[in-house]
């Protein structure tokens, strides 16, 4: 798991701020989303009510993707993954989701130009904070 999620890690490692992102790449992103995403994370990214409560079956409702979610508290990579590999198999220990994996479902090209999109929603300071976050986490990667 640990070679994946370091492979996932290069993958992103030319990965571009959203402000660098190409616009085709956030309109190819934010297509992927209304396709794949909307109907847990909603159409303006506002997530489910309640988000930070606990569903009666003991799992989290789907998070806002806009500023006032913690998308933007996360690494590009760790998105990556949680996108690709899942929340479950990123978290481990049995922890439980209802977010899938798309990584059967969507290549790493359009994983990354959701985040493309996700990211453009953002205000400045949001994308400036993320992608220390980001540069951060990078420059810990052995």
């Amino acid at each position: 798991m640990r070679l994946l999620i370091t492979f996932t890690a290069l993958a992103f490692a030319t990965a571009a701020q959203a402000g660098d992102a190409d616009p085709a790449a956030i309109q190819l992103g934010q297509q992927i989303y209304a396709s794949n995403c909307v109907s847990c994370h909603g159409a303006n990214l506002q997530g489910q009510p309640d988000w930070k409560r606990r569903l009666a079956n003991g799992r989290m409702p789907a998070p806002p993707h806009d500023v006032t979610g913690h998308t933007w508290h996360h690494s590009d990579r760790d998105l990556f993954n949680l996108t690709k590999l899942g929340v479950a198999a990123v978290m481990g220990d049995g922890y439980e989701s209802d977010m899938p994996a798309f990584g059967d479902k969507l290549r790493d090209d359009d994983i990354k130009a959701v985040l493309d999109y996700l990211k453009s929603t953002w205000p400045a300071r949001a994308q400036e904070s993320q992608a220390k976050i980001t540069a951060a986490d990078e420059a810990a990667q052995p």
